[in-house]
């Protein structure tokens, strides 16, 4: 997928493969709604033409919420999906992680993306290499 630098608010263009779920739900969603395929990836429901606005993709998403039984949360939003992809894939070169999340300086990832969470520090503790005496 391209992400071209006049859409991106940081201008910098990447390209991210996809997965093979994000590959076929594409592809679903052209059978559904066939085009030219150059139509926003979510379409606005009045004018199928137009890019899904930000405050009704925010309503679906606390739709979405509340139908997953979740609990009103302060953080949990469409950037808690960027922080968790982010702390999952901690284990990964910080480079190859920009390339995919698009981050353009890996501070920015640091600071305020990746969380480690206890499994993690409980595993880093327990591979440390050991000093015999």
């Amino acid at each position: 997928m391209r992400w071209r630098a006049e859409h991106e608010k940081t201008g910098y263009e990447h390209v991210t493969p996809l997965t093979d779920d994000a590959l076929a739900a594409l592809e679903e969603a052209r059978r559904v709604n066939p085009g030219s395929g150059n139509g926003p990836v979510l379409p606005a429901p009045k004018q199928p033409s137009h890019c899904l606005g930000r405050y009704m993709a925010l309503r679906w998403w606390y739709k979405a919420a509340k139908l997953a039984g979740l609990e009103p949360k302060r953080g949990r939003g469409w950037h808690s999906l960027r922080r968790k992809f982010a702390s999952d894939l901690m284990d990964q070169p910080l480079k190859v992680l920009c390339e995919l999340g698009g981050w353009k300086e890996p501070t920015t990832v640091l600071r305020c993306y990746q969380q480690a969470n206890p499994g993690q520090l409980r595993k880093a503790l327990d591979g440390r290499r050991r000093v015999r005496t």
